[in-house]
């Protein structure tokens, strides 16, 4: 006789519950590891320092600019005149990103970067 045949019925674990078990402690052993990786790769990027939401900035959070983005509602009926609206927004805001220059070749140059070589 084996070990296992001296083990009463009452005292065995089926193994369909053991495995059940295996399953659940390896799954939140594994959403620890990647809550911890997520964590410091957050860190370590610099969104941390970004992060105006946290408690040590709350002091800041009032001089915030909020949006002035409109955005268009992405459901309804679609005419005329919501055409319009959508190309005069549109418009808009396309105006607004050629005003500051991002695209042009003069905003990678060493002096719009502020990295002036001597």
């Amino acid at each position: 006789m084996n070990d296992v045949d001296l083990v009463s019925p009452e005292v065995r674990i089926p193994w369909y519950k053991q495995r059940l078990l295996v399953l659940v402690v390896g799954s939140i052993v594994l959403a620890l590891v990647l809550v911890m990786v997520a964590m410091a790769l957050y860190a370590s990027s610099g969104s941390a320092q970004l992060d105006i939401s946290r408690p040590g900035y709350k002091s800041v959070q009032d001089q915030v600019q909020p949006s002035t983005f409109e955005s268009f509602p992405a459901s309804g009926e679609v005419d005329s005149d919501t055409i319009d609206e959508f190309l005069e927004l549109y418009d808009r805001e396309t105006m607004r990103v050629d005003s500051e220059g991002v695209f042009e070749t003069s905003a990678l140059e060493d002096e719009a970067l502020g990295i002036d070589a001597p």
